[in-house]
């Protein structure tokens, strides 16, 4: 990091920041977009919002030594004493800035970004571990967790503000880390979170409707995801073509890329031989340069195998023996809340997962309905699924009509219901389905795994889906400790 800059250098040296009168006087020692994280010394980079401005927040970071605000013309007019730095996008501003004034750390490793709607976080981890287990000195960013070596830190978001974006990378930088993986979101792509980054590599696993909400529809959701797989942010490319967007995305993909496949042969990855056994799958997998990798991957379901492809493809092309990741990926583990058991003595079976877009859904109950039939013709699905408040609500019906679709038992309740009504958002999620027994409707989450695993016994499969590695449920704008995995368990041991 830089300890002491002038205003006028920093911003001559970040290209595109255009319109702000040289102030050669000023100086700065850091960056925050956080006005209560503010350190004496720090430039405070105001963004508007949807319910506030940052600039709201001026006198805060007054206080605790800001010596100048980077906002736009609206956060100028509410700085208060601080010396105002506007620009016409304060976020593309406070990136470009970002990135050079921890000297673009990303550039000093071996740098992935993994984009897509489902399988980001499971994706990185498996690539993490696989340098973890190599004896390689690793970072990752993610929905889950922040990890910096054996470091782990707790994640607010899937990709932080490029302020802090840029300062955990250069930590990791200073701390050795060779290779560094990081989830990026489509939200991080449209405001900005990631501009001046640079990946040595960015994936792309697929893409299924979520988030409409915010991107409006499914071509603007792509559009957005397919700006990294530019010369600006990368160098290779590597895409998932099982999809259409997949496919779509390396047809008009500018920059070198690998494509990757479960079943198409002419991929430059892809599967020779498949084979479900107890463990997950016995695999074959040719890769590019003839290199062939047989081992186990220690995972259920197809999506696995896509994720698990693509963190190994990465893995080689980051300079890892095939031998090497052949012996280590039976030891692989996923990710927290990723069809991940809960087993407190009890027969069935007890799965939570994050799935909580309608593909998810889909794919998720159709791997428990596989290992279900493997078992007994007796055995049951039993779901329990809410969909989340304040977020793309187009989702809500075809999430209760997948839910409806792969349970032999559904049972529909509440997620994190945030400042909507639990209960208008399941009558959203039930609409146009009969909902008779043996499923039902129960908006209290607790109450809605109990009955759950009242109704579980022998073969049976258990699955606890949307909220996944969250300890928390939301509702009104109060957090409440919540989570699945801790609640299943007592609920499971209560009826033992």
């Amino acid at each position: 990091m830089r300890p002491l800059l002038t205003l006028e250098k920093s911003l001559q040296s970040a290209a595109g920041i255009v319109g702000i009168e040289s102030v050669s006087d000023l100086h700065f020692t850091g960056i925050s977009f956080d006005s209560k994280a503010i350190q004496p010394g720090d430039i405070f980079c105001a963004f508007p919002g949807l319910n506030a401005h940052g600039a709201d927040f001026a006198g805060e970071a007054e206080a605790l030594g800001a010596v100048a605000i980077l906002t736009d013309v609206a956060g100028a007019a509410k700085c208060g004493k601080l010396l105002p730095l506007i620009v016409p996008n304060p976020r593309r501003a406070a990136a470009l800035l970002s990135a050079w004034f921890y000297d673009d750390p990303m550039r000093a490793m071996f740098s992935v970004g993994i984009t897509g709607t489902n399988g980001k976080t499971t994706t990185t981890m498996l690539l993490n571990q696989l340098w973890q287990l190599a004896g390689r000195e690793s970072g990752l960013i993610g929905t889950v967790e922040t990890r910096i070596g054996v470091e782990r830190i707790a994640s607010s978001r899937t990709t932080p503000e490029a302020p802090e974006l840029q300062a955990l990378v250069a930590t990791m930088r200073e701390r050795h880390i060779r290779d560094f993986v990081m989830e990026v979101s489509s939200h991080s792509i449209a405001l900005e979170r990631v501009r001046g980054s640079h990946f040595n590599v960015v994936g792309f696993t697929n893409l299924t409707q979520e988030h409409l909400d915010f991107h409006g529809d499914m071509e603007s959701y792509f559009n957005t995801k397919r700006k990294i797989f530019t010369f600006e942010f990368a160098d290779l490319a590597v895409i998932n073509i099982d999809s259409t967007y997949g496919a779509a995305l390396s047809k008009s993909c500018e920059i070198p890329q690998l494509t990757l496949s479960n079943k198409d042969k002419s991929a430059d990855w892809h599967y020779v031989a498949i084979d479900a056994v107890s463990a997950g799958y016995q695999v074959a997998i040719r890769g590019r340069g003839g290199i062939l990798i047989e081992t186990l991957i220690p995972l259920h379901g197809d999506y696995n195998l896509e994720n698990a492809l693509m963190a190994i493809a990465i893995a080689a092309e980051s300079g890892m023996d095939p031998i090497d990741i052949a012996r280590i990926a039976p030891a692989l583990t996923g990710a927290p809340g990723r069809l991940q058991q809960v087993a407190v003595g009890q027969s069935f079976t007890a799965l939570v997962d994050y799935a909580h877009s309608p593909d998810a859904v889909e794919r998720v109950l159709a791997t428990a309905r596989k290992i279900a039939e493997a078992r007994s013709t007796s055995s049951k699905v039993i779901a329990v699924l809410g969909c989340g408040g304040d977020r793309d609500a187009t989702k809500r019906a075809p999430m209760g009509k997948a839910l409806l679709a792969g349970s032999d038992i559904a049972i529909f309740t509440s997620d994190n219901p945030r400042s909507e009504s639990a209960e208008e958002i399941l009558e959203e999620m039930c609409k146009g389905l009969t909902i008779k027994k043996p499923h039902q409707v129960i908006v209290d989450r607790r109450k809605a795994i109990e009955s759950a695993v009242a109704l579980a016994s022998g073969d049976d499969i258990l699955l606890v889906l949307g909220k996944g590695h969250e300890v928390g449920q939301e509702i009104y704008g109060v957090i409440h400790p919540f989570d699945d995995r801790v609640v299943l368990g007592e609920a499971i041991a209560g009826v033992a």
